[in-house]
């Protein structure tokens, strides 16, 4: 669900240098704030976390700075004057925001900003911003597939245990997340297709790519962009994710690694050609992993007469031994598993770019990838036209 539920702003770091900073300033009329209160605004300026404050005078505030590109930052309104650290101490006592804060989560660029409201920052309108502005027309185009997507997700709650367990119940949510999936897809390209020279598409595309890119999906989109977001921190560093995903894109011979399995026996993915393989990145502590073991297991038993196979790959954590191979037990999984148990740096999951799970690669048998990110159905599908109808 997290790959619908998203703020738009957070979908891509911003790294930046020196040399392209930008003034900025920001204006700001709370008119029912008429007490002394105190304003603090914090960004990110390059690696550096920047927290500026200003007295609110009659309602009135302002600052100063400079940025690099535009950057996702918070304006928070002190209405008693506790002073920051006390601030965040007793209004962010779990990491999130409790009834009393009073936030605003904006984008922050070169210019002249506007913010104007009455008692509240939260509640306060952004102007002057055009980063902002297409921001908040992305956002309006989306809700109604985040809609769709809190109903799937309550309709996934009310389910009963037996059935959330159901291999049937699982292939039919996750048609639906992937039907809802492309309609997110749609809309986000076309955004970026019309807006070419928004610091927004940088972000959308980052969204679109999800955390198994396809580089013949990505890298069209990337191509539409603007010199001006071409050369932003963010799209240089997008443009190196792209070349450095072509490793692992379909048609690519897939990387050679060696791990050990679950004796201390080591294993080359290169040993295994000759048939068709499907490298499952997974980890025992993973629900939606496990979950889709099940299907995994039906698949392999389906097809493995016709020469397919499983290598699983766990990001078990190094402690994690032993709850590896009572999973692998459990859910019955019999085919080769290996691992470094090193977690989320666990080196072939690093040379595959992987950043979520599961995630899988499928191989032919000389080695190259032909399909990517297969769940459900979809992996029947796909190992139904490689191999034949059974």
């Amino acid at each position: 669900m997290k790959k619908f539920l998203f703020a738009v702003a957070a979908f891509l770091p911003v790294l930046a240098s020196a040399q392209n900073a930008q003034p900025f300033t920001i204006k700001s009329k709370l008119t029912g704030i008429t007490g002394p209160a105190k304003a603090y605004l914090v960004y990110y300026l390059g690696a550096n976390n920047v927290t500026d404050s200003a007295s609110i005078v009659n309602g009135e505030f302002r600052f100063d700075g400079v940025v690099m590109d535009p950057v996702n930052a918070s304006i928070f309104i002190d209405h008693k004057n506790l002073g920051f650290a006390k601030y965040i101490e007793q209004n962010f006592p779990d990491g999130g925001p409790s009834k009393t804060a009073d936030g605003l989560s904006f984008f922050l660029e070169k210019g002249n900003i506007s913010i104007a409201g009455k008692d509240s920052v939260a509640t306060a309108d952004v102007a002057g911003s055009p980063t902002n502005d297409d921001n908040k027309a992305l956002k309006t185009q989306l809700k109604v597939i985040i809609d769709k997507a809190k109903a799937i997700a309550q309709e996934a709650q009310k389910a009963t245990a037996e059935q959330q367990r159901s291999a049937a119940f699982q292939n039919t949510m996750q048609g639906k997340y992937k039907t809802l999936q492309a309609e997110q897809k749609t809309v986000l390209k076309n955004f970026i297709t019309t807006h070419p020279a928004s610091y927004i598409s940088l972000l959308a595309l980052s969204s679109v790519s999800g955390p198994s890119p396809n580089v013949a999906e990505v890298e069209p989109l990337y191509n539409l962009l603007s010199a001006d977001i071409k050369n932003s921190e963010g799209g240089k560093q997008l443009k190196i994710a792209i070349d450095a995903l072509k490793l692992t894109s379909i048609g690519a011979t897939a990387p050679d690694f060696t791990q050990n399995d679950v004796n201390g026996t080591p294993v080359r993915l290169s040993s295994l050609r000759g048939k068709y393989v499907l490298v499952d990145f997974w980890a025992s502590w993973c629900g939606p992993c496990r979950q889709e073991n099940p299907n995994v297991v039906k698949m392999y038993n389906k097809y493995k007469a016709k020469g397919f196979t499983v290598l699983g790959v766990s990001l078990d954590k190094p402690d994690g031994k032993a709850a590896w191979l009572a999973a692998i037990k459990n859910d019955g999984l019999t085919w080769t598993h290996v691992s470094d148990l090193k977690g989320w740096s666990n080196l072939a999951a690093g040379l595959y770019g992987v950043q979520s799970i599961p995630q899988n690669f499928l191989l032919d048998p000389q080695g190259k990838i032909v399909a990517k990110d297969l769940r459900g159905d979809d992996l029947d599908s796909a190992l139904e036209k490689l191999l034949g109808k059974i």
